[in-house]
């Protein structure tokens, strides 16, 4: 972060908040308020290959507004929090030369707090070790590398959420990669000095009204393509970006493990999961302001007094 410059007139408004909750919505009417640009803070998002089951913005709001960290990259390709957080600094810095105020918006939580509070050093996985932790989840069961993680690191083991797979085979990935538990990179977390003004907002709703939108935002990817673009996305399923809500059901549906109401029933099912983690995660880092996504007017009052009206 060394080369980034240091003005704290320099404002970045981060939107977060739990999948559905109309954290784009809100950006846009952010970045057409400030004439700022869009920073994604999505780890699928960034796939061009993945559009639909990503809730990507829409191609006139992506024209409309410069959007950074949306298709730019293969499912092919390999991306990490650690490059995130370089890419997005290395970024920040040029477009700050130029802006004032920059969006952040995302529902990946670990990336938001990357970018603001650094991150763990850890090291590269390999993608075929990546490929072969995610066949013994695929093949074994979810038991299986809990079990795995117990024996290799029961530190991290009574850390980590182990209903949360995602966690685990990030964690046996690092152990096969280095042959160290994945524990013993934790606490190495560099200084990480932001040298601008960051604003911080939570978008937040009554579970029932979220998990309503949530079902609702499933059945509108179904209806505009969610199945055929698995399809086409079905051969890469054993890559590590595939393995997300919404694909990994259709495969399912795909492989005759169950029928097509049945893969639309869990993929709103993980989904609310999904949102219900997210909630936990941003509940426990950042400080964030909380605002019900559709007081705009209170969200705009609140920036402008952060910044003093510079805005």
């Amino acid at each position: 972060m060394s080369g980034i410059i240091s003005d704290q007139n320099k404002f970045l408004i981060v939107i977060a908040g739990p999948t559905g909750i109309g954290k784009s919505a809100l950006s846009m009417k952010l970045a057409r308020r400030f004439d700022a640009e869009i920073f994604s803070a999505d780890s699928r998002q960034i796939y061009k290959e993945m559009t639909i089951g990503t809730a990507k913005p829409m191609r006139q709001e992506l024209n409309e507004i410069k959007h950074h960290f949306i298709d730019e990259i293969s499912v092919h390709e390999p991306y990490s929090v650690g490059r995130y957080v370089f890419d997005f600094h290395k970024r920040l810095e040029k477009y700050f030369l130029i802006h004032d105020i920059g969006v952040v918006t995302g529902g990946t939580g670990l990336y938001i707090n990357a970018v603001l509070q650094g991150i763990d050093i850890f090291p590269d996985v390999p993608e075929e070790i990546s490929v072969e932790i995610n066949k013994w989840y695929h093949d074994f069961g979810i038991t299986y590398i809990q079990n795995q993680l117990l024996e290799l690191d029961p530190e991290y083991f009574h850390k980590v959420d182990i209903q949360n797979p995602r966690r685990i085979l990030r964690a046996l990935g690092v152990v096969k990669a280095s042959g160290q538990p994945y524990s013993s990179f934790l606490g190495q977390v560099p200084e990480n000095n932001i040298p601008y003004k960051v604003i911080q907002i939570l978008l937040e709703l009554p579970r029932e009204i979220l998990y309503h939108q949530i079902n609702n935002r499933v059945d509108h990817m179904l209806s505009t393509g969610l199945e055929q673009e698995a399809r086409n996305l079905y051969h890469l399923k054993h890559l590590r970006a595939l393995q997300t809500v919404g694909y990994t059901e259709m495969f399912d549906y795909f492989d005759g493990k169950q029928d097509l109401s049945r893969a639309i029933e869990m993929i709103k099912q993980n989904s609310r999961r999904y949102a219900k983690r997210q909630i936990t995660w941003f509940k426990k880092y950042g400080n964030w302001i909380c605002f019900h996504p559709m007081t705009d007017e209170d969200i705009f009052k609140h920036i402008s007094a952060v910044t003093g009206n510079k805005i």
